[in-house]
């Protein structure tokens, strides 16, 4: 399964909705979405700063955490923003490839 860290950032009306419902039930509101999805919520952590909520969460693929990403963006509660996470394995496994690049101007 594929790893993404989550960083949102909350609309006034989600906001207001966070407000009403309270965090631990948004907590688990997102654990069913992605459930449902086939994925696993890994981390889920409310900020103080940049950005209001930091999650962790794993999909069975790419195009299934896409679809997670503009489910919850089309609300228009969150500004959510996605990125991939890879593994120390993962990391070890590009370092052993061999990809020929040519930089601008060389």
């Amino acid at each position: 399964m594929a790893t993404y860290l989550w960083r949102v950032t909350y609309t006034s009306e989600g906001a207001k909705g966070l407000v009403s419902e309270g965090g631990t039930k948004r907590q688990a509101a997102v654990r069913q979405t992605v459930e449902k999805a086939g994925g696993k919520l890994i981390a889920f952590y409310f900020a103080i700063g940049e950005a209001d909520l930091y999650g962790i969460a794993e999909f069975p693929d790419t195009v299934t955490a896409a679809a997670t990403s503009l489910a919850v963006n089309a609300s228009g509660a969150v500004r959510l923003t996605s990125t991939q996470l890879l593994s120390p394995e993962e990391f070890d496994a590009a370092t052993k490839m061999s990809i020929s690049y040519r930089a601008p101007g060389a």
